[in-house]
């Protein structure tokens, strides 16, 4: 699961947890379950959304999905998931919550905005940005970077339709560069239906043509060309500015009080950046550095 970047402040209170006993491959009997808090961990207990791709899905074909299983196998552990909407509430019905034996029903969400109140998280192991979207073929194929948009003839820029979610920075984005008249469409940042993920009505509107751009979270964005291989989608990755921040970190996060389980997810997480990143390009993740630079 992951909340998207807010445009005030990405949400995230940093820590996480620990393992304090590695998992030890016995010969003909498994792995060892690690002891974290006092109590054994036989499995690495996932909070997740189970319709909320590109994160996650209940079909495992998220990017956090790939990514809890690298670092399950790491600790030599299975995988268990507790699924609940990725909306208010989830925090609480998850991360937080006992099942009937007592004990809590899952251990770590793969996805927070660094510095998330409601749990600490790990230094961020992806950064990415808001990203300009469009169609090609109709009439802005010259375009293949912010600037270039800038750059049309101002009875062309004068006729651009924006659509864009709520606390999306690209409004602010619009206004700094006098578009704000383009924003013709303006969508809720979170749909009240569970089962519709971030994006997917900006999405079917540039399908449609009822906008002509928009701006998206970048793991949204390259999630949307990804899935429509013969439309040809335009995704181009905007940096931040000095006065305008459009790109944000994303961490593991665990409940407070469990800073050694953080900590080792956190080696975990450092240990395997190489094999991280590489499942975050699979995914069409736009990737940025601490400064915002794209990577």
């Amino acid at each position: 699961m992951t909340l998207l970047p807010r445009l005030a402040s990405h949400p995230r209170v940093r820590e996480l947890i620990r393992c304090a006993a590695v998992a030890v491959a016995i010969v003909g009997a498994g792995a060892l379950p690690v002891e974290a808090g006092g109590t054994e961990r036989t499995a690495f207990k996932v909070c997740a959304d189970a319709n909320y791709l590109p994160w996650s899905n209940d079909r495992f074909e998220g990017f956090e999905n790939r990514i809890a299983s690298l670092l399950a196998g790491e600790l030599g552990l299975p995988v268990e998931y507790t699924w609940f909407p990725q909306r208010i509430g989830f925090i609480r019905n998850t991360l937080r919550a006992t099942g009937d034996d007592g004990n809590y029903k899952c251990d770590v969400v793969m996805g927070l905005p660094d510095g998330y109140e409601l749990a600490i998280t790990t230094d961020p192991y992806y950064r990415s940005t808001y990203a300009l979207v469009f169609v090609e073929g109709r009439g802005l194929d010259s375009v293949r970077s912010a600037a270039d948009l800038l750059s049309l003839d101002p009875s062309q820029r004068s006729s651009l339709r924006f659509g864009l979610a709520e606390r999306n920075p690209g409004t602010l984005w619009l206004a700094k560069y006098g578009m704000l008249d383009r924003l013709t469409k303006a969508y809720a940042s979170q749909h009240g239906d569970p089962n519709v993920p971030p994006g997917q009505l900006e999405q079917e509107d540039l399908l449609a043509g009822s906008i002509d751009l928009t701006f998206m979270w970048g793991p949204i964005a390259g999630h949307f060309m990804r899935s429509h291989p013969d439309v040809p989608i335009r995704v181009i990755p905007v940096e931040s500015e000095a006065d305008l921040l459009l790109h944000f970190g994303i961490s593991v996060g665990v409940r407070f009080g469990e800073r050694d389980w953080m900590v080792e997810l956190q080696e975990l997480l450092d240990a395997n950046a190489p094999a991280i990143e590489s499942i975050l390009r699979q995914h069409g993740v736009p990737l940025v550095d601490g400064d915002g630079r794209l990577l």
